[in-house]
């Protein structure tokens, strides 16, 4: 079974989700997590989780929406996070690429969310985009199980993350040719801190490079993690599944 740990299937770009999700189970997709990053995301993540068999959600306000919330105390957030198919907090953190003017309440958003998961024993889902140092701050600071969706930092942050048991979400960035630093990662970091997913429909992997990306391309990513780590598809795949089930609390060992 192949894991899609992190995909938009909430995202105005999809229009017939059944198929989506019936193709994804065809190609042997048998659990997906659909992660919300604003208020009507995370509600349409719950409402997509609670339709289909094998999805579920993470629900949280995403950094480059911080600016546009209103509700500073997250109330939203607080009331839906014990919904039944709610797995993670997410995804959450800092991103200083698009906009730096206002790092700061992207940081204090960032640790708000932070609290709310471990009040709800959730881990959380962390996007992190130019901003790695204070990222790391803030994480080795205020330690709560979970992952760096999408991770794109050097090998020396990732060894860093996973000594105090992070896990490195592993995205179709790593079947690009250019990629060298996270084949490099993927290649140091023990495969019991990995988790595959997409990031659906954003950074779809080769050969279908440049077109709009789906949840069952997930396993074009398992497959480049097992050339990198020389194991079988099946070997990658039990693994992840592992780490998944003691991540997000869900799937069978």
């Amino acid at each position: 079974m192949f894991i899609d740990t992190h995909v938009h299937l909430n995202s105005e770009r999809y229009d017939d989700l059944d198929n989506i999700i019936e193709n994804a189970k065809r190609n042997g997709v048998g659990i997906m997590i659909v992660s919300g990053y604003n208020k009507s995301s995370s509600i349409k993540a719950i409402e997509i989780a609670n339709t289909y068999d094998g999805v579920y959600a993470s629900v949280g306000l995403h950094p480059s929406d911080c600016k546009d919330e209103i509700d500073l105390e997250l109330n939203w957030l607080r009331k839906i996070v014990n919904e039944k198919k709610v797995v993670a907090i997410g995804e959450i953190g800092l991103d200083y690429y698009w906009d730096k003017s206002f790092i700061d309440l992207q940081k204090t958003m960032f640790l708000k969310q932070i609290e709310i998961a471990k009040n709800v024993n959730l881990p959380i889902v962390v996007h992190s985009r130019d901003a790695s140092l204070d990222t790391w701050e803030i994480l080795s600071k205020n330690q709560v199980k979970g992952v760096l969706h999408c991770y794109s930092g050097s090998l020396e942050m990732a060894k860093s993350y996973v000594k105090l048991g992070y896990y490195l979400g592993v995205s179709g960035v790593i079947t690009f040719q250019n990629s060298k630093t996270l084949k490099k990662v993927v290649e140091e970091i023990d495969l019991d801190y990995l988790v595959s997913e997409t990031d659906a429909p954003y950074l779809t992997p080769h050969p279908f490079r440049g077109k709009i990306n789906y949840p069952e391309y997930v396993g074009f990513v398992v497959e480049e993690i097992a050339k990198i780590k020389n194991l079988s598809i099946e070997e990658v795949k039990n693994i992840i599944k592992q780490n998944v089930k003691k991540l997000f609390g869900i799937g069978e060992l």
